[in-house]
């Protein structure tokens, strides 16, 4: 990998200044150039061996974590930029794996464990983890919980891989301490072997208003659906991601209700970056990427700084683009080890975690 300074140059003409019967107008400049900054990954030691697949970033102070260390869930948080962690996980987790945490501040936050029947449980913390709350576990062996997502501090959603033939979601208007079924009647079908994966908590992600995203796999095409309406009703449509048994979107994250990009590829060959990405501009009809990023990628977001650019990370490395997702690059050259996912705080703070405890604070121009 190499260190990227990936300049996206405003196309503008320079207007020279003009005589008119003897006077001279104002010299107009040009609009300054869009300089995309400089990035670099800054490792913040948490003194554990989990692998970290959950994130959550609420600010460039603080930020949570989540995953599983051996037979133990792992939940970890710092409230002073990543200087110390904390291990605040849900007492009883023994055999859990907790894929992904939703937290709106340094004391609120949500958990998910991922599994069949009743290894799906929902957790919630009002103190910074000091107690816990069981808000949810599944009773239906047929359900597989991948994803959280909340579009406010107090609306919220899971997500289940397919029952009875259509994704299955639960939703929360308390910040996850409660749990209702959504009416599956709006769910477009799934399609045969269709599931989400549960690699980094961004296969269903919270967008502007009300929208919600869900990325799928498992079988080609890989399909990303879209609701308007906090979920109840959904579209769908064929992205073009290679999908297969391991393969498909692994994250999908808008900038907007039109600017998105879809990022995933397949696990089981993560060194091949061949349609691991793709981008739309009007929330509607997706491109491929190219080039794509390095390898399969399972987490992304945008930066809040740049209205352009996202970033994508996986085992195998990380990737940026300048051009809303039409392009890739790598991040750095100086290679801190693959994460699984990534999120950015509303202050501009993006947060990276992945296994053996790994997380890092991705610095931009310095910062």
């Amino acid at each position: 990998m190499k260190v990227a300074r990936v300049v996206a140059v405003a196309a503008g003409a320079v207007l020279a200044a003009l005589t008119l019967t003897g006077s001279s107008l104002p010299v107009v400049k040009p609009p300054p150039r869009a300089v995309t900054p400089d990035l670099a990954w800054h490792l913040t030691p948490t003194g554990s061996a989990a692998r970290l697949r959950g994130l959550s970033a609420v600010s460039g102070s603080v930020a949570w974590v989540s995953g599983s260390e051996g037979s133990q869930g792992a939940v970890l948080r710092t409230v002073d930029a990543g200087a110390t962690w904390a291990s605040v996980a849900p007492p009883g987790t023994e055999g859990l794996d907790l894929r992904d945490v939703e937290a709106t501040s340094a004391t609120h936050a949500v958990v998910l464990s991922v599994g069949s029947g009743p290894a799906s449980r929902i957790y919630v913390t009002d103190d910074g983890g000091a107690t816990w709350a069981e808000s949810f576990r599944n009773t239906d062996e047929r359900a597989y919980y991948d994803c959280l997502t909340f579009s406010t501090p107090q609306r919220g959603l899971a997500l289940s891989d397919p029952v009875d033939g259509a994704f299955r979601l639960l939703e929360t208007s308390d910040g996850g301490r409660s749990w209702t079924p959504v009416n599956p009647d709006g769910m477009p079908a799934a399609l045969p072997n269709e599931f989400a994966f549960a690699a980094s908590g961004t296969c269903l992600t919270a967008g502007q208003d009300q929208t919600t995203y869900l990325g799928s796999g498992g079988q080609a095409p890989a399909r990303v659906f879209t609701s308007r309406n906090r979920g109840h009703t959904w579209s769908v449509t064929e992205v073009p991601v290679v999908g297969g048994p391991s393969a498909g979107v692994f994250s999908v994250r808008f900038r907007d209700r039109l600017t998105g990009v879809a990022v995933g590829g397949d696990l089981s060959n993560p060194f091949t970056g061949l349609g691991s990405a793709a981008w739309t501009a009007d929330g509607a009809t997706w491109q491929v990427a190219e080039p794509s990023p390095g390898g399969y990628r399972s987490g992304s977001a945008w930066l809040p700084q740049a209205a352009d650019v996202v970033v994508a990370v996986g085992p195998t490395g990380s990737d940026v683009s300048v051009d809303a997702g039409r392009r890739w690059a790598p991040v750095s050259s100086e290679d801190p080890g693959g994460f699984d996912s990534l999120d950015c705080a509303a202050d501009g703070a993006c947060w990276a975690s992945g296994e053996q405890g790994r997380v890092a604070r991705l610095l931009v121009d310095g910062r």
